[in-house]
């Protein structure tokens, strides 16, 4: 049953990418469309009309070049990095000094005739195939001996079934070409599309200095909450318990019954002290997040919780300390948001590690995957409180993400990845 359900699967996704391929080539011909526009905007220059006109058709084709990223990310995951922005004030002059914006003018271009072409492919496949399984079975006899259905020469039933097997076989290469070649084809705008090399050094210099910022700013606050917590809790209560233990010295000879109330006390006191230096460790490091990995500390967490948390975790190898240690802390702070704010009863948290290396593009990669979602009432906004800004910043040191789905009525779906690969040997559990 569930061979027949991964082959639907695949049937149905071949299907869709036969339908994305198609609108991929229509989508080409109003690219040529508004790359026109452009290219007229630019004749007509010299005699003054073309500053005007080429500004908005310049932020046009942007547009339809960014609509194209975001079709290549959504449908085939390959991810295209987009380039500064065109000038929203600047006129003419300033378009044509952005080196996107030529970027841009040869993908409109080449992508209806390189592009269009390469997703013609399994649409016409396809559209052939159903020719030959549906329409050539009808009318062969109706048509004289020149009926040809590809190579084969239609002109009785033997190869009428013949035409038939054909067009069921180009039908199944047609839906099964599709999700390669709409791949391919991502691939081939990633060539045109994306920012240059300069400006993805440029962009990645600066993400590291902001990331570098967040996370000296961070250690320094880290630093600042555990001397405080020493200051206000374990050392406190040990001045305390040298005092009461001081007290019991001088009583003991004197007092007997009340040095020994002293030293319970004192017990008392050492107890506390010893509950709080375990709970800043915890705060630091949780010890079964260092013995026994992330799926069982998030685990921990669960039972913690008092909502129904349920944990599935598929981590086949231990990841780095560091990555494990932001993945728990943010999965702490999305289940107490659930509890404190989402009026959710069942919160789901999904752990998963991609160990491939992606399709090439420049974030891909082996990456941890986490995905919390609650049953609660929605209308999450990461812009509002510290809870989800803490926690992007704390995935931004590792290049990390954090994605969130909340429409009103719920449910909530926050997924987090960071990008890492599995470095210790010890296997965790799953």
């Amino acid at each position: 049953m569930s061979s027949i359900t991964s082959r639907s699967r695949r049937s149905f996704q071949g299907l869709a990418a036969v339908g994305r391929c198609q609108l991929a080539g229509l989508l080409g011909l109003a690219v040529a469309v508004v790359g026109s526009g452009v290219v007229g905007a630019l004749l007509l220059l010299p005699v003054g009309i073309g500053h005007r006109m080429l500004p908005p058709a310049a932020a046009a084709l942007r547009r339809c070049a960014d609509r194209a990223r975001q079709r290549a990310k959504l449908w085939s995951g390959v991810r295209i990095s987009p380039p500064d922005p065109l000038p929203r004030t600047a006129g003419a002059r300033a378009v044509l000094a952005d080196p996107g914006f030529w970027r841009d003018l040869a993908w409109a271009w080449l992508e209806p005739l390189a592009g269009g072409l390469l997703v013609a492919g399994p649409p016409s496949l396809v559209v052939y195939g159903v020719f030959g399984t549906l329409v050539q079975p009808f009318v062969w006899r109706l048509i004289d001996d020149g009926n040809w259905y590809a190579f084969v020469p239609v002109h009785s039933t033997g190869l009428m079934v013949a035409a038939l097997v054909l067009g069921l076989a180009f039908t199944a290469a047609g839906i099964l070409l599709a999700p390669g070649v709409l791949r391919l084809h991502a691939r081939w705008s990633r060539l045109l599309l994306a920012a240059p090399r300069s400006t993805e050094l440029h962009r990645r210099i600066e993400q590291l200095t902001d990331t570098r910022t967040d996370a000296l700013d961070g250690r320094a606050a880290e630093l600042q909450r555990i001397e405080r917590d020493l200051h206000d809790g374990a050392q406190a209560r040990l001045v305390a318990l040298g005092m009461r233990l001081d007290s019991a010295t001088r009583l003991l000879q004197n007092d007997p019954p009340a040095a020994r109330a002293a030293l319970l006390e004192v017990r008392e006191l050492s107890a506390r002290a010893l509950q709080d230096l375990r709970d800043l460790v915890r705060g630091i490091q949780p010890p079964v997040l260092t013995d026994r990995g992330l799926g069982d500390a998030v685990r921990s967490l669960a039972l913690d919780s008092f909502l129904d948390v349920q944990v599935e975790a598929a981590l086949v190898r231990r990841l780095p300390a560091a990555v494990e240690s932001a993945a728990y802390f943010a999965v702490n702070e999305l289940l107490a948001n659930a509890a404190k704010h989402s009026g959710a009863d069942r919160v789901d948290v999904v752990l998963t590690h991609d160990t491939h290396d992606g399709d090439g593009v420049g974030d891909g990669g082996p990456r941890l995957r986490i995905t919390v979602t609650d049953d609660g009432r929605g209308g999450a906004d990461p812009t509002r409180g510290t809870g989800l800004l803490g926690v992007r910043k704390r995935l931004a040191t590792f290049d990390g993400s954090l994605a969130l789905h909340s429409p009103q009525g719920g449910p909530t779906t926050v997924t987090l990845e960071i990008p890492c690969a599995s470095s210790l040997p010890k296997t965790s559990s799953s």
